[in-house]
């Protein structure tokens, strides 16, 4: 059964089984950071966001810097010595005491995540067939799903014990998890570095104004993740007749068709054209779906079930477009030299919509209730929209481009 969710024998399996174990220890963390910052350390909670801010803004303009090493030194290599970085950075914060080690600790690790981030991208470009990257890229979503859900019950565990010794195992586990991760990744063929120009900037992709354009579209996209995690709860609670229960659910049938559909969805994304129309979908389907939540508070308990379940499944489909056609948009406008720096800027777009979605989508879809869900479809409905134009022009003003390429997107 397991070999239906994953790529066939070769690269793409040893990153997709790669990532699921490393993506065990992410929601373990992603579950447990809180509690273990707050409980154990004894960090204050405004020191864990001051903190976790912090580090955000360090992976973020570390990413494309990163990118750049993996191209230059050889992307496996690179993403190999961040997952062990990694590994070794999470294992210490079994030893900080206080927000000033809290700190150094979190930026350790936040430029290995960014290295390992980095070096990702151009690890399938190099190690996968043109034609597979983005089919290889929607594997990967899935098992980091199934990886994060499982690292999601193993910290409940721990969560249920509340004590020292129950959130030094959990941080253990995670950074066995990175070490495990990159173990795997070494039967895997070395990828060797791809030389640059011999003149000229070295960090292109951070001049290249079409792709940085295309990169903050689609970061802002990214901001409907926001909706099921933050605003959507607060949303039902708040706002609905629904039970608070339903939250939940909402969670479970949005992993669960990630999981079985991704790759299916990712279908068609790796060329331009099908990539910068599944984006232009994909903002159709979120716009919807913020019409669907909105009107879910109007109504009695059994309407407003039915129409935020109806919401979910419509968002899930826009996430799935939205997702494969970043991945084919990303990969198809990369110089085959900077396929490292682009990707690790492509990435600064989605950190860059993880940072602003919280205070937007809460203000709105919250704090103005069914006005601000109709801004937000709007919202998304625009940034989809705009994507093919956005492309269109990258396409255009790539050296050797095919021209039946750059004309016919959107």
């Amino acid at each position: 059964m397991l070999t239906r969710f994953l790529p066939e024998p070769g690269a793409g399996r040893i990153l997709a089984v790669s990532t699921l174990v490393q993506t065990v220890g992410r929601g373990i963390w992603l579950t447990a950071s809180a509690l273990f910052l707050t409980r154990s350390v004894g960090l204050s909670v405004a020191q864990v966001g001051l903190g976790l801010t912090v580090t955000a803004l360090v992976s973020l303009v570390a990413s494309a810097p990163m990118g750049y090493l993996a191209d230059r030194y050889g992307p496996r290599g690179t993403q190999l010595l961040g997952l062990l970085a990694s590994a070794g950075f999470t294992g210490a914060l079994i030893a900080v005491r206080s927000f000033p080690q809290f700190l150094a600790v979190g930026v350790a690790t936040a430029l290995s995540d960014a290295a390992f981030r980095g070096a990702r991208g151009a690890v399938i470009a190099g190690a996968v067939p043109p034609d597979q990257r983005v089919r290889t890229r929607a594997y990967l979503r899935a098992t980091t799903n199934v990886g994060i859900s499982i690292g999601t019950v193993l910290a409940g565990v721990g969560l249920a014990a509340d004590t020292r010794a129950a959130y030094v195992t959990l941080i253990g586990i995670n950074a066995a998890t990175l070490a495990v991760a990159a173990l795997i990744l070494i039967p895997m063929a070395p990828i060797p570095p791809v030389a640059g120009p011999g003149h000229g900037p070295r960090l292109i992709a951070l001049r290249d104004r079409p792709f940085l354009a295309f990169t903050v579209l689609d970061g802002l996209m990214s901001m409907h993740f926001g909706l099921l995690n933050i605003a959507l709860p607060l949303w039902i609670a708040q706002h609905t007749d629904a039970p608070r229960w339903l939250i939940s659910v909402l969670l479970l049938v949005n992993t669960t068709v990630i999981v079985l559909f991704q790759v299916r969805a990712s279908r068609g994304t790796e060329a331009l054209t099908g990539a910068a129309r599944a984006a232009r979908r994909a903002g159709l389907a979120i716009g919807a779906a913020c019409l669907l939540y909105a009107a879910s508070g109007a109504g009695p308990t059994p309407v407003a079930v039915t129409l935020l379940v109806a919401g979910a499944l419509v968002h899930v489909i826009g996430e799935l477009w939205h997702s494969a056609a970043g991945w084919g948009i990303s990969f198809g406008l990369a110089p085959a030299h900077a396929q490292g720096q682009y990707q690790g800027a492509y990435g600064m777009g989605m950190q860059l919509g993880g940072m602003l979605a919280p205070v937007l989508v809460t203000t709105l879809a919250v704090g103005w209730g069914a006005p601000g869900w109709l801004v937000l479809a709007v919202l998304f409905v625009l940034l989809g929209a705009a994507q093919p134009a956005v492309v269109r022009w990258a396409a255009r003003s790539r050296p050797g481009q095919p021209a039946a390429e750059a004309v016919a997107v959107g």
